[in-house]
């Protein structure tokens, strides 16, 4: 693993990651939208391409794409108002984020081997046959955690930490500092003034 001049692992370049999408089962909108917004993020953030949510929530939805549209990248959240039917049609594995699951250590060999993947997040309420239809239910740890945690650790483990480069298509970004914070926004020059 080579880490990078920010600090931050990354996977070693030769070998090609696998794309990751991200199904969010029982968001209640109106209720979890904190949340959501966050698993959301961090999915984004560590490389997922979508995220399919469950129900569909518009307005969640369109906050998100204006996260995209300021920072870059061309993460989508993409409405299922059938999870099962995401699952079904999937082409590759499908790894269902539970305490209950194996241990990511164990799995991670197999999803590192290439094809799709699919993490699957629930609510608050894990329809029982989600543990059937996954591929595989996997655990990052076996004790109560949050499944924003749950994600971002999956992710990092399996494509590295994201480092401090702008995504493709960004208006904004962070410029790495010791202290306070620096965001830089790109002109219609296409520079980067503070």
């Amino acid at each position: 693993m080579a880490t990078g001049s920010s600090g931050s692992r990354r996977t070693p370049s030769s070998k090609r990651l696998p794309e990751v999408s991200v199904l969010r089962v029982g968001h209640r909108p109106g209720r979890d939208p904190r949340l959501t917004t966050h698993l959301a993020l961090a999915a984004r953030a560590f490389g997922a391409a979508r995220m399919y949510l469950h129900p569909p929530d518009p307005a969640l939805a369109e906050r998100l794409r204006r996260v995209v549209d300021g920072w870059g990248g061309s993460f989508e959240i993409v409405p299922a108002p059938d999870w099962r039917k995401v699952v079904r049609s999937h082409r590759g594995t499908v790894v269902h984020l539970t305490m209950y699951g194996l241990p990511l250590a164990r799995v991670l060999p197999r999803l590192r081997r290439g094809g799709e993947i699919l993490f699957v997040v629930g609510g608050a309420k894990v329809p029982a046959d989600l543990y059937r239809l996954a591929g595989v239910n996997v655990a990052v740890g076996h004790q109560p955690h949050s499944e924003v945690a749950a994600l971002a650790v999956a992710l990092e483990r399996l494509r590295g930490l994201p480092g401090p480069t702008a995504l493709p298509g960004a208006r904004r970004r962070i410029v790495p500092t010791d202290r306070g914070k620096r965001v830089v926004s790109r002109g219609s020059d296409g520079r980067w003034t503070s």
